[in-house]
């Protein structure tokens, strides 16, 4: 854009005559909208290379045109969400979307992507809302995509240069009678979720970075734990750490962190993170920091707040760790994917039913249809799919996802835990108030199954000693 066309006065917008009624906005005074078009340096723009993930987002949109010919597909990104007055929450693509476009944390609100049929196949066109012209009142009025208020947009022609796909306005997007949508189609929708069961080269490579920059936010939990025990309110010192590093080395937490101390430990989903850090208790943290890829780790570790493990606490924690070790030796390419889950709930039932806290034996507990007691004590599963979702795939069909088969390039948790809550009679009081989990991140592979997050301390001895080590 020209200085001279910058400098036409911008009209006065709608927005202006209401800005008058608003009981907390001033309006825009007439000399404020004579001048504000004026003034401004041009915005040259150099034509970005095409990024890494352009060429695996275009080889995973050739899948999804061959498996819908004829059809016309849409693909949202969603919009903004409201959190209260004024505030939204940070906006994230949806994953299909980001998934088929490779566009990352700069995603824009309310685009679209459109795969329009052709005899040849498709043609597919990012629509999105380009930034605004100096001369329109959107730039400075909006406060959602105005870029006075949040920033620099993208062009078309950026865009499209960055991601190696068309881009056109999304004013210019007409929906058709017959369009296939995504969260409207089960057809499409499980097609897309499906297809990130096992990943590409990229996306192999993001989890990996994942779990390298969550290794270094447990890090950092264990330096500051003494600032967390000083706390009332610990396990918020405990999230807060971990967010500082998931936000300085990564985009974000791929999900709500969990800081459970004591008996908090007990409940699976804990996010609140409102209570004491108490030395001799156990603290489970389950934590994943989301890269700017979108794609997220997710790991759980249980660390003795004291740095030493009681005898009850480490009686409980070996077997679930010796659960952990039986689903990894359970994984193996061509094996179904609830086999994984089925070695682990094997050392759970035998090692509860030693125990005395079963009402049957180990083997009438593992019965596919009268068994089950000793899931009173792990009610959660031990693994999904993990990716550019936490739980990634959660569209995909049972076939394909519980009773499917592993293979190569899939990624997956594997998470068993023990939890004998506060109030439970059926357990000796000594065990009362303990929760353990041990969650890693597991690639497999044409050999086997390799543990991304191997090098975050598992044993009861090795986590003794990272606690020592990084504490000394």
């Amino acid at each position: 854009m020209s200085t001279a066309e910058n400098d036409t006065a911008v009209e006065t917008p709608t927005e202006a005559v209401e800005e008058a009624k608003n009981p907390r906005k001033q309006p825009f005074p007439q000399g404020f909208l004579d001048t504000i078009s004026t003034g401004w340096a041009d915005r040259p723009e150099s034509m970005p290379a095409p990024r890494a993930q352009a060429e695996f987002a275009a080889a995973r949109r050739a899948k999804v045109s061959a498996a819908f010919p004829g059809k016309r597909l849409v693909v949202p990104a969603g919009s903004f969400k409201q959190r209260s007055n004024d505030t939204d929450y940070p906006f994230r693509a949806h994953s299909a979307f980001l998934h088929l476009t490779g566009w990352e944390t700069d995603a824009q609100p309310d685009s679209l992507l459109v795969f329009e049929p052709t005899d040849a196949g498709h043609d597919v066109t990012l629509y999105f809302r380009e930034r605004a012209d100096r001369s329109t009142s959107e730039f400075y009025s909006d406060a959602t995509i105005g870029e006075f208020w949040i920033g620099p947009r993208p062009s078309l022609a950026g865009v499209a240069a960055d991601l190696t796909v068309e881009t056109a306005h999304v004013d210019a997007f007409v929906a058709g009678d017959a369009d296939v949508v995504v969260d409207e189609d089960d057809d499409l929708t499980r097609f897309v979720s499906e297809m990130r069961l096992v990943k590409d080269e990229f996306e192999i490579a993001e989890m990996r970075t994942a779990v390298a920059v969550t290794a270094s936010g447990f890090d950092d939990i264990i330096r500051e734990l003494d600032r967390a025990v000083a706390h009332p309110r610990g396990e918020r010192v405990v999230e807060g750490i971990f967010h500082q590093r998931a936000r300085s080395d990564g985009n974000w937490e791929g999900y709500d962190t969990i800081a459970a101390s004591g008996p908090h430990a007990c409940y699976l989903h804990w996010t609140r993170n409102d209570g004491t850090v108490v030395p001799g208790d156990l603290i489970l943290i389950d934590a994943g920091v989301e890269v700017d890829s979108q794609y997220t780790a997710d790991i759980t570790r249980t660390l003795p707040v004291n740095g030493k493990f009681s005898d009850v606490q480490r009686r409980v924690y070996e077997v679930v760790l010796e659960a952990a070790d039986a689903a990894f030796a359970a994984a193996k390419p061509g094996v179904r994917f609830r086999s994984v889950h089925e070695a682990a709930m094997a050392v759970i039932a035998k090692r509860t039913a030693e125990w005395g806290l079963l009402p049957v034996t180990a083997e009438e507990a593992l019965d596919a249809d009268k068994g089950g007691q000793q899931r009173r004590y792990m009610v959660h599963g031990t693994s999904h799919h993990l990716g550019i979702d936490v739980h990634d795939c959660a569209q995909a069909r049972r076939e394909m996802y519980y009773d499917g088969i592993l293979e190569a390039g899939m990624v997956f948790t594997i998470e068993p835990g023990l939890y004998f809550q506060i109030d439970d009679l059926t357990v000796p009081e000594e065990l009362r108030g303990i929760g353990v989990r041990i969650e890693d991140d597991i690639l497999m592979t044409e050999d086997g199954p390799v543990n991304l997050s191997a090098d975050i301390p598992r044993t009861a001895d090795d986590v003794e000693a990272w606690i020592a080590r990084l504490q000394g």
